[in-house]
Parts: structure tokens; sequence; C-alpha cells
């Protein structure tokens, strides 16, 4: 049987929560210095929140595949061990 490989390598799963925690905390200091709005500033904004969406999808699509990998891992291995107990 062949051994199944997980969709996430470990260094994508760090960088989307990294992205959307990123994101969030400099939204927060945007919004903490927002005093008067420029359109440079209404700019860094659009791309923070952008960035902020980025990293939840992201965030959200890794925990679903991390979660599905772990379902499927368990499937074979339960399989893996009921094959050999029937041997």
């Amino acid at each position: 049987m062949q051994k199944y490989r997980r969709r996430n390598t470990v260094a994508f799963t760090v960088l989307a929560y990294f992205t959307f925690f990123a994101g969030v905390f400099l939204f927060s200091i945007g919004l903490y210095n927002a005093d008067n709005l420029e359109l440079n500033e209404k700019g860094y904004y659009i791309a923070v929140m952008i960035l902020v969406a980025v990293g939840a999808i992201l965030t959200q699509k890794v925990t679903r595949d991390n979660a599905e990998d772990n379902e499927i891992i368990a499937e074979q291995e339960k399989r893996q061990n009921q094959s050999h107990i029937e041997s």
C-alpha cells in the first residue's frame, strides 16, 4: 500500500498562519494611528485588508487540508492494521 503524502508542508502551514496574524496586527496598528486618513493611507489600508483576506483564506484551507489528511492517514493505518491481523 502506498503511503499518503500530506498536501501542505510545515513551512506552508506556518506561512499561512503568519500571513493572517501579520495582517491583523498591521491593520490594528493602522487603526490605532488613524486620525485623519490621506489617500496614500487609504491605499495602505486596502492592501492590509487584502492581506488579511488572503491570510484568512489560506489559514482556512490549511486547517481543512490538514484535518482531511489526518483522517486519510488514520484510515490507511486502520486498513493496514486490519490486513496484518487477517494475515
